[in-house]
């Protein structure tokens, strides 16, 4: 009889704590909610003049809202939701083609996973390509690239995820590059991502965009690749290269492309769980005038090269930077408005994630 009653004891004991497993997963919530704000003071130490070819820190003496961005997500067995919002000047220039209520969206789209390999996604997007993203605190430098500013920054449209083992595969069909609403010819532009975890701490991603500029129907091709590797807990880098084809229209043909290139390092060190410090150093060729330099009375390759300090206190992050930038011609300016080879600034930003 005592042994029947402990072994009661046991099967009853077990499914209380399957129970109370199966309950808290019920209780667990289908949503999930994400925000913060950001903001940051530039000055030139060169130029009145704002000595900025890159997206989002066009401002030099004033202090300046980057964005407030809040992000819901939904997930329910196979379904999954995403709404991701943003005010201020990071967000309207990130959707630059969008009006009215567009233009506060970053990302809005829905998937579903069918199977454990393969999950499908429909709707707007931030781009698979490069190694910067939008929100300033999944990056280690608050500026930005010259590659993220001229590379694609959204995708409106339909793509496929497959995974095998730790091999991704990623195919997709999207209106032109940073369109949500196209405007006539809707030329659809063809989205491939592979990418290979070669063990642990090294993953490797080839990026591919091509497709036709509404604006002047020019074709465009863009293969970009980025590399990462954790070396330590205190040590990793990232290296992103990019290389962009454009074939302007001529007549009933078109003219052999030119091309805009890049390649940077991005050498990310944590001396304390609180402090990390990133150097990234860039190369940014655009000889033919087609991304940074279009406006430029001549074209030029820029070495740009960025010095942040991230601070960590709690959910507040501070970030000193230094940029100092050198160019093959004088595509910058002097206090008094002349061409100059070279340009530096200081900036100092914080933002506040929940």
């Amino acid at each position: 009889m005592l042994r029947k009653l402990c072994l009661f004891a046991l099967m009853l004991n077990a499914s209380l704590v399957l129970f109370a497993q199966e309950d808290s997963t019920e209780k667990k919530s289908p949503f999930t909610f994400t925000g913060f704000v950001d903001g940051y003071f530039r000055s030139d130490l060169a130029s009145n003049l704002a000595n900025n070819r890159t997206s989002f820190t066009n401002s030099t003496g004033k202090l300046a809202l980057g964005m407030i961005s809040v992000r819901g997500d939904y997930s329910v067995g196979k379904f999954s939701f995403t709404a991701d919002l943003g005010y201020g000047k990071r967000a309207t220039e990130f959707a630059y083609n969008d009006k009215g209520a567009l233009s506060y969206v970053k990302q809005l789209y829905a998937s579903v996973a069918p199977t454990d390999w393969l999950k499908l996604t429909v709707g707007s997007w931030a781009t698979h390509v490069g190694y910067e993203l939008v929100d300033p605190y999944a990056n280690r430098n608050y500026s930005m690239s010259y590659m993220f500013s001229y590379g694609p920054f959204l995708h409106t449209g339909i793509k496929a995820d497959l995974t095998f083992g730790a091999t991704g595969i990623m195919v997709g069909l999207a209106n032109p590059t940073d369109y949500r609403k196209a405007p006539a010819p809707n030329k659809k532009s063809v989205l491939i991502q592979l990418s290979q975890a070669i063990n642990d701490n090294v993953k490797l991603y080839l990026n591919y965009v091509g497709g036709q500029r509404p604006t002047d129907y020019a074709k465009t091709r863009q293969v970009d690749l980025v590399l990462t590797a954790k070396a330590s807990d205190k040590f990793n880098v990232g290296v992103n290269g990019t290389v962009t084809s454009v074939r302007l229209p001529s007549g009933s043909s078109y003219l052999a492309a030119k091309t805009w290139s890049g390649l940077a390092g991005y050498f990310n060190y944590d001396p304390k769980e609180t402090i990390g410090i990133t150097l990234r150093s860039e190369v940014f060729n655009d000889a033919n005038q087609l991304a940074a330099l279009s406006s430029a009375s001549k074209g030029a390759s820029i070495f740009a090269n960025t010095l942040s300090a991230n601070i960590k206190l709690k959910k507040f992050t501070i970030i000193p930077e230094y940029r100092l930038e050198t160019a093959s011609a004088g595509v910058f300016y002097n206090k008094t408005g002349n061409g100059k080879k070279s340009a530096s600034n200081f900036l100092i930003a914080a933002y506040f994630k929940l």
